[in-house]
């Protein structure tokens, strides 16, 4: 199976700090990936480094087979990757359908209109502003955006945190659904369960290193595992 992204051996750093250590990863084509781990592992500096906002300083990473690892974010969203970071950043003052008419439009079909149809509480809420949302509507609006860029390859980073748990289930409907439209999913999550529950394949982070990589059904049903993630150090994954 051909893949959407592959990262070999990349390492970033925050100034002095080395975040990634070797980290390794690949997306395959029409999949769901998962990248799991603890608060401060690494999950988002891997996301931010796929999308060249926080440059690797070593390694090489590939988009749909060509060499990204020093291109910047805006080439590499036009070979069809969209982002949905942390923390939504929608535009408050703006209604939805404004935030929805913020991104460039390419060729696909995804379009406002059926925007509305797979997330149905926008188009009720379209003249509501940004800051009028829930958390969840925001978290909808904010993978909206992203869609309406027709990519190939969407990166997520939690889409889950801080919401309901009747929203986190939408949400995650929302993103397998992803994969019947034929769209690649690479997805940082804390929710673990969810997550496996979704994806295809997993790979889990520690300090900057990759602990695991396998079925995410398999890890799934290592009920000791998926209760490790929230802390299991490097050592206690390898001789897991």
């Amino acid at each position: 199976m051909s893949a959407a992204l592959v990262a070999r051996d990349v390492h970033t750093y925050y100034g002095k700090s080395h975040i990634l250590q070797g980290v390794s990863l690949e997306v395959a084509e029409g999949k769901i990936t998962t990248l799991l781990g603890r608060n401060g592992a690494g999950k988002t500096t891997t996301l931010r480094s796929l999308m060249g906002l926080t440059p690797a300083r070593e390694g090489q990473i590939t988009v749909f087979g060509t060499d990204t690892t020093h291109l910047p974010p805006f080439r590499i969203a036009a070979m069809g990757v969209g982002y949905v970071p942390e923390g939504r950043r929608v535009f408050a003052n703006l209604t939805v359908e404004e935030n929805l008419l913020v991104p460039i439009e390419r060729g696909g079909p995804w379009t406002i209109q059926r925007i509305y149809e797979l997330f149905p509480r926008l188009g009720e809420r379209k003249m509501n502003r940004g800051r009028q949302l829930s958390g969840g509507e925001q978290e909808m609006l904010a993978i909206a955006r992203a869609l309406l860029l027709n990519p190939k390859l969407l990166m997520l980073d939690e889409p889950s945190q801080g919401l309901a748990p009747l929203v986190v289930r939408e949400v995650f409907r929302i993103i397998a659904e992803m994969r019947g439209e034929g769209i690649s999913v690479l997805l940082v999550e804390q929710n673990a369960r969810m997550s496996l529950e979704i994806a295809d394949h997993a790979y889990v982070l520690d300090d900057g290193r990759v602990v695991y990589s396998g079925s995410a059904r398999e890890l799934a049903a290592d009920e000791a595992r998926v209760e490790a993630l929230a802390g299991a150090s490097a050592e206690e994954w390898k001789h897991a």
